[in-house]
């Protein structure tokens, strides 16, 4: 097995001189601030390969090698950090990012880490057709270049290269410049709107929810999890069919609205890829940088804040019953973690708002892969300790929304239209895993807005235990149910003139059809 090696955030925000002087006399960062180098890789474990070219004897030039699948992510601090990420076809010499406060002036280069992801063909049951003559792996380039002390609220365009390719020397292409803008410091902006959906996988569905972003235009986007579907398994074992490609059609799918919408990522049972270390999240850590900040080299576990909201990213597999190839692999750390972040937020007078997100469903209706009964045990109790506002989650490939919950039961009914109170209400959940893999379905019938129905019986909802037994329980809390693709799309106003901080959710489909609106609001 391989593994690529762990990166903390602490080491690759860390302040360093490289392209800093000459962007900071063009007024682009803070005031006596350096844009991050990025750091030194730990050496690799005896059994990782190291990231070195691969051993043919004639090298593809550097100028005949073009970047491709461009993302973006933010920070712990968004007003101040963004990372740059994107892949090459081969290996290349000094990779690095441009960035400027215009297109066609950009600044001195800054050095791109390099995380090379090898993959044998052994592991592999590729979608599509192999030549006779071919290497008996596939390599991977994955390169992210860190960036700190930018100034807040501003926009900076941006172009990546290497050695024989500088896009900024040659004259930037249109398609060759993107940009990004980071948020207002904390206290100092107006609303703002943020996505999410799970479950995307590649194909015309996805494309068509990706394209949704674009046209919302958000400040950033949450992906609940179960990204490219290369592993289409999901079990966490080594027999789950997988093609590593598949994660180079997933970012270049991806790329018109992640090279300029930070993407959040949390990962799912479909991230677990057994063939790169023991908890399977090599593959995730070369090739997504997320803050990571919970502990020393988590994946997938952090927080962060946008203006009035905090957000916070769980690994679901860690309490996962019914896929429990990473059940307790945090042994109680990440609940510990959690109970912190959510009392530290809540006690944060400029913490309107929190919202959690992750891939299992803690309440779901549908079947196909039920309600992760570990997540309703180990974390639903802080969700109302600490009043979480909102709860994403996706996993289930359809949208579902839940009446406010308090203790495992509805406070109230909560149909499209209504407005909740977390404080006195509890905390809403909703499942959106309509991202553009193949649709679920409900035991009960559809019911959402425009098109509601009788909703007043029960709703089986099922289970597993521990012991992988399922359950079946009669709930009463399932208040909206789309069988469908949609993105969810929150809206956030914070307070002003006498009037509370609000979310308007709101859920859409492929065409910008709203099936499903609620206000979250305090006091």
């Amino acid at each position: 097995m391989s593994e690529t090696p762990r990166h903390s955030r602490r080491d690759l925000l860390r302040a360093g001189a490289t392209g800093g002087a000459a962007l900071a006399a063009g007024g682009l960062l803070l005031p006596g601030a350096a844009l991050a180098a990025p750091a030194t890789p730990s050496p690799l474990p005896p059994t990782v390969p190291s990231p070195v070219p691969s051993p043919r004897s004639e090298r593809t030039a550097g100028s005949a090698l073009r970047p491709f699948g461009r993302h973006l992510a933010y920070g712990a601090d968004p007003s101040r950090q963004v990372v740059v990420s994107w892949q090459v076809p081969d290996a290349v010499t000094a990779p690095f990012v441009r960035i400027g406060p215009r297109p066609g002036e950009f600044g001195e280069p800054i050095a791109a880490e390099v995380r090379t992801l090898v993959s044998k063909l052994s592991w592999q049951h590729p979608v599509e057709d192999q030549p006779l003559v071919r290497p008996t792996t596939v390599t991977q380039y994955y390169l992210h270049a860190q960036v700190d002390q930018l100034i807040p609220d501003t926009t900076y365009y941006y172009v990546v290269g290497h050695q024989g390719h500088d896009p900024a020397g040659q004259g930037a292409r249109l398609g060759d410049v993107a940009s990004f803008r980071t948020a207002p410091a904390p206290g100092r902006g107006a609303g703002f709107t943020f996505t999410a959906f799970g479950d995307q996988g590649i194909g015309y569905n996805a494309a068509a929810t990706g394209t949704m972003i674009a046209g919302l235009d958000p400040a950033f986007h949450l992906h609940m999890g179960d990204l490219s579907y290369a592993n289409a398994g999901g079990s966490g074992k080594t027999d789950d069919a997988y093609d590593a490609r598949l994660w180079d059609s997933f970012f270049v799918q991806n790329e018109p609205v992640a090279a300029r919408t930070p993407w959040m990522v949390a990962v799912g049972n479909h991230e677990m890829e057994p063939w790169y270390g023991a908890d399977g999240y090599g593959g995730v850590r070369a090739r997504f940088t997320m803050p990571d900040n919970a502990w020393a080299q988590s994946t997938g576990i952090y927080s962060w804040r946008y203006q009035n909201v905090g957000l916070i990213s769980l690994d679901g597999n860690d309490v996962c019953f019914n896929t429990p190839a990473n059940l307790d692999h945090t042994k109680g750390k990440q609940r510990k973690w959690l109970e912190s972040r959510l009392a530290a937020l809540r006690a944060d007078t400029g913490i309107d708002f929190i919202v959690v997100y992750l891939h299992q469903c803690t309440y779901s209706t549908c079947h196909d892969n039920g309600a992760e009964l570990g997540a309703q045990q180990d974390w639903a109790p802080l969700f109302d300790k600490y009043q979480v506002d909102l709860v994403l989650s996706g996993h289930n490939h359809v949208y579902e929304r839940t009446d406010p919950i308090r203790a495992g039961k509805a406070t109230r009914k909560a149909g499209s239209g209504d407005t909740v109170d977390p404080a006195k209400d509890g905390t809403t959940y909703v499942v959106a895993g309509g991202g553009g893999g193949g649709l679920y379905k409900f035991p009960a019938s559809d019911t959402y807005l425009g098109h509601e129905t009788g909703n007043d019986k029960p709703v089986p909802m099922v289970v597993s235990d521990r012991s992988g037994h399922e359950q079946t329980v009669k709930v009463t809390w399932s208040r909206v149910r789309y069988t469908g693709y949609c993105l969810v799309a929150v809206d956030v106003t914070p307070a002003a003139a006498g009037k509370p901080a609000r979310m308007e959710v709101r859920s859409l489909t492929e065409d910008g059809t709203a099936v499903d609106r609620l206000t979250v609001q305090r006091g």
